[in-house]
């Protein structure tokens, strides 16, 4: 079992930055894809970024040039710095992880999502 804890969500004005942090801890043997979404009240979540294992970076079009996901290998760790928030970017963000694990040596695929951290952006 994988287990997500985020931390860094709060209320910052527009224009403002915030980071958020997600670390996976388990019985992980490796990492795959590690993702942010976002849920805004009364729409769909939507994914916000992705960063491959190798480190390759994807962004909704909403974020680019914004937003920046990285990730610590050695701290099974992903980040979301938001820059130039806008108040459009209020939402709850969840990370999502996907990798193999390994309890009594059996692998086996998970995919954990974290309670999500809210962020308001006032204007």
């Amino acid at each position: 079992q994988v287990q997500l804890v985020e931390s860094g969500g709060g209320l910052v004005q527009a224009g403002g930055s915030l980071r958020l942090s997600c670390v996976a801890s388990g019985k992980i043997f490796s990492i795959n894809t590690m993702d942010w979404y976002r849920q805004a009240p009364g729409k769909q979540r939507e994914l916000v970024a992705t960063i491959a294992s190798g480190g390759r970076t994807t962004y909704a079009d909403s974020v680019k040039g914004r937003f920046t996901i990285s990730r610590d290998n050695t701290k099974n760790t992903v980040y979301l710095q938001m820059n130039s928030l806008k108040p459009e970017d209020t939402a709850v963000y969840y990370c999502n992880v996907e990798g193999v694990s390994a309890v009594s040596g059996t692998f086996r695929a998970f995919n954990s999502w974290a309670q999500g951290t809210q962020v308001t952006v006032s204007s």
